[in-house]
């Protein structure tokens, strides 16, 4: 079967969050049962640099505003799946990130960078495409920036029989522009209505997903069923509920070779499940690099977050102090909303050794303080999946975490009965407020000083089976079941 897999990030060539590590892991793991699975993704300079043997492959003209634009293929760097890059200078050629400048504004033509991204990806798929010698059975999309590509397809004069499927990552960015973008990207006027891409009397990428896919699919089963709700629905449950049948939930995996305690290469000290003592070197090291007192004794908690009011780390900041006052250190790498980062920096230059606070985003360090830490800390008020929980668990650092989405999905509470059926490996919050927060972590830290039930707790976390392997096999077959519908959508 032949993949073509769209998405705007892709780790390792460009990383802005959790849809990079998941579109740089997923499809190797598909290549892996087999599936013909190509990645289509802009042409930053990143992903130009980074790319292994980037060639021509096709030209397109006849595109909306910008005329036309090339299409190279190379390979991932480390797994070698074929990787298709467009090449538009005056696109994607930028200083700053995928979806903003240095300074953090969104780049005012992201409607247009991703509608390019969205109408090439529909290209691929019809029956005059470039590419002569592949043409997909499905065509992946992940999150609003492709999300175009389904409606191009369902519009295009030359169809051909390819299904597609968007995947959502984070159902709160929808890709929101104004109506006038209908007519720029060359949409159809009829499209832009409550059954098509409109969306609050505005063009929504997400939404046009949502519509004219064949299916739909979440990143944990949980997700699958908040999303259809009031709560976490963003305005888009009716739509979700309306289509609960073609929507599945799909726990993501993490990539196990690269996060990996017994081979990391940041690590001062590699450890595994049998030799946890070495888990006290890299603490040990990690204290020291971070100017924090070097203690065995003192419970490192752990955050590598977005500081944002969705992973809720306000609730953990008002609380912060007081957990400090018990004697806990915390290490924190992260950025986000200003004032939070304000916050936190004068809560490390308060307490020098006990807190410290690394703005920005640093791969080593998070994988540093994710094995370092002895208790990870993630308290999202929703989460889609989340990975970072997944990765404590790898490293043997028990989460805190809410009830909610991947979280819930992937941590087991520490309770009498979980203790004794061996499936303890966490700690879940039954609330998610500053007080349940701060009540979760005082009984993580009553374990924590039990050491052997603390060693069994991370033993649990660290067997679990969190690579791509039985989630690759469900999203294969899932475009197996989408390929065997042969009747259009009647949308």
């Amino acid at each position: 079967m032949r993949i073509l897999f769209v998405t705007s990030e892709a780790y390792p060539l460009i990383k802005t969050g959790g849809l990079a590590d998941v579109s740089g892991s997923l499809p190797a793991a598909l290549q892996g049962l087999g599936a013909d699975i190509r990645i289509l993704l802009p042409g930053y300079p990143q992903v130009l640099e980074k790319a292994r043997n980037l060639q021509h492959l096709a030209h397109f003209d006849h595109l909306p505003l910008i005329g036309s634009a090339n299409l190279l293929i190379g390979n991932m760097p480390d797994t070698n799946v074929p990787v298709m890059v467009i090449d538009c200078p005056g696109l994607y050629h930028r200083a700053g990130g995928p979806y903003s400048d240095a300074s953090g504004r969104e780049w005012e033509d992201n409607a247009l960078r991703f509608g390019i991204l969205s109408r090439i990806a529909a290209l691929l798929a019809c029956s005059n495409s470039p590419i002569a010698d592949w043409r997909p059975d499905i065509v992946h999309c992940n999150d609003w920036q492709s999300g175009l590509t389904p409606a191009y397809m369902h519009y295009m004069p030359n169809a051909a029989p390819v299904k597609s499927i968007i995947s959502v990552h984070n159902l709160a960015f929808q890709g929101c522009f104004p109506a006038e973008w209908v007519e720029r990207l060359w949409l159809p006027a009829e499209s832009y209505q409550i059954h098509g891409v409109e969306y609050h009397h505005q063009l929504s990428f997400l939404k046009a997903g949502l519509y004219y896919a064949d299916a739909i699919s979440t990143v944990s089963p949980t997700y699958a069923r908040e999303i259809r709700t009031t709560e976490f629905g963003f305005g888009m449950e009716g739509l979700l509920a309306s289509r609960q049948h073609d929507l599945q939930g799909i726990l993501n995996g993490i990539d196990i070779q690269e996060w990996n305690p017994a081979t990391d290469p940041y690590l001062a000290k590699n450890y595994d499940a049998n030799q946890l003592q070495g888990k006290n070197k890299v603490k040990a090291a990690l204290q020291a690099q971070l100017g924090l007192k070097v203690s065995a004794e003192a419970p490192l908690l752990g955050i590598v977050s977005r500081l944002t009011h969705q992973k809720g780390l306000d609730m953990f900041l008002s609380i912060a102090e007081r957990v400090v006052q018990s004697g806990c250190q915390i290490a924190l790498l992260g950025s986000g909303e200003h004032h939070m980062e304000q916050a936190y920096s004068h809560l490390a230059h308060t307490y020098p050794e006990q807190v410290s606070v690394t703005i920005g985003y640093n791969e080593p360090l998070s994988h540093q303080i994710m094995a370092g830490a002895d208790i990870f800390i993630m308290p999202s008020r929703f989460e889609p999946c989340g990975l970072n929980q997944m990765y404590g668990l790898r490293y043997g650092t028990p989460p805190v975490v809410t009830h909610t989405g991947g979280l819930a999905d992937s941590v087991t509470d520490t309770n009498e009965e979980t203790l004794h059926n061996g499936m303890a490996n966490g700690f879940v919050m039954p609330a998610t407020d500053a007080i349940q927060l701060l009540l979760t972590i005082e009984r993580a830290l009553h374990y924590y000083h039990d050491g052997a039930v603390w060693s069994q707790i991370q033993r649990n976390g660290m067997a679990l089976d969190l690579g791509w392997r039985h989630s690759a096999q469900a999203y294969m077959e899932l475009y197996q079941r989408v390929w065997r519908q042969t009747e259009l959508p009647s949308r």
